[in-house]
């Protein structure tokens, strides 16, 4: 299984790197570093002058891929990758269609407040292009030695159950724990509302995680919550959250078929995570063959 980590010299790489090598624990996993450069390629170039400033960019780059592959461990299968497109975001997407990757990984921001996220310009545009599963690394993301537990958001729109099988096959394929919550904001409703509501996501919950028994024969630790709150981002401090954990949402159904797309309830989740996030495109199969 092939994971396309987006590499820049900076804490954002950094984080990417971080939550690539929790992810290289997985066996079978191949990891490409890949570093975007703008313009042509040094052959293509209009002039000798252009085509000596692309060569020395790429040999920049090529210097930051290998320094980032020696921070892996020897038995990890990592290759690296300078490619050249209009955007960082549409690089990586190329990157990831020629291999059939699986995943891409970047850091969410530079900028974002310690542990948590913000979307920067190359995360923003992959959410809105992507036709790979995206995982966003939060800031100041310290790796654990390997993921031990999913954490899935369900839900009942259409879309919904892409997501429950790309869960249930990525929990099984590395033989840890799936967790399955449902997100429940109780300020727009009057206690009796609120009431019915939390009787319905609990209903739903059990009825999923019920669904998720039988998909994974028994051999899945599985467990349901509904988090309640006020808000959205208050549902999400309900819960506790482990430091090997990564959650997984699907995309808005305003998405295009096969592309990556967030709605209103993943992008106030994204901003209040501890924890990386894999977002899955809307109809996408799995995450494995």
């Amino acid at each position: 299984m092939r994971y396309i980590v987006g590499y820049t010299p900076d804490s954002r790489g950094e984080d990417a790197l971080a939550l690539a090598a929790s992810l290289a624990r997985n066996p079978g996993a191949e990891l490409e570093l890949v570093h975007v450069l703008d313009g042509p390629e040094p052959g293509e170039a209009s002039s000798g002058p252009e085509s000596t400033v692309q060569q020395i960019r790429a040999g920049r780059a090529e210097s930051w891929l290998n320094e980032a592959v020696e921070s892996f461990p020897h038995d990890v299968p990592v290759s690296t990758q300078v490619r050249y497109a209009p955007s960082f975001a549409e690089g990586l997407i190329e990157a990831a269609e020629e291999a059939a990757a699986k995943l891409i990984v970047v850091g969410a921001a530079r900028n974002g407040l310690f542990g948590y996220f913000t979307v920067g310009s190359v995360a923003s545009a992959l959410l809105h292009a992507s036709t790979v599963p995206l995982a966003l690394v939060p800031s100041g993301y310290h790796a654990p030695e390997s993921i031990g537990r999913i954490t899935c958001a369900i839900g009942t729109r259409p879309g919904a159950e892409a997501l429950f099988d790309v869960a249930i096959d990525a929990a099984s394929r590395r033989r840890i724990p799936l967790r399955l919550i449902s997100l429940l904001a109780l300020d727009a409703h009057d206690d009796d509302e609120g009431q019915r509501a939390a009787e319905q996501a609990g209903a739903h919950a059990q009825h999923v995680l019920e669904q998720a028994g039988e998909k994974s024969d028994g051999r899945l630790q599985l467990s349901a919550k509904v988090a309640r709150g006020k808000s959205i981002e208050d549902a999400i401090e309900d819960l506790e959250w482990n430091d090997d954990e990564m959650v997984l949402i699907g995309s808005s159904r305003l998405a295009q078929r096969r592309q990556l797309f967030l709605g209103a309830t993943a992008n106030k989740m994204l901003r209040s995570l501890p924890v990386p996030m894999v977002v899955v495109p809307r109809d996408y199969v799995s995450l494995d063959d």
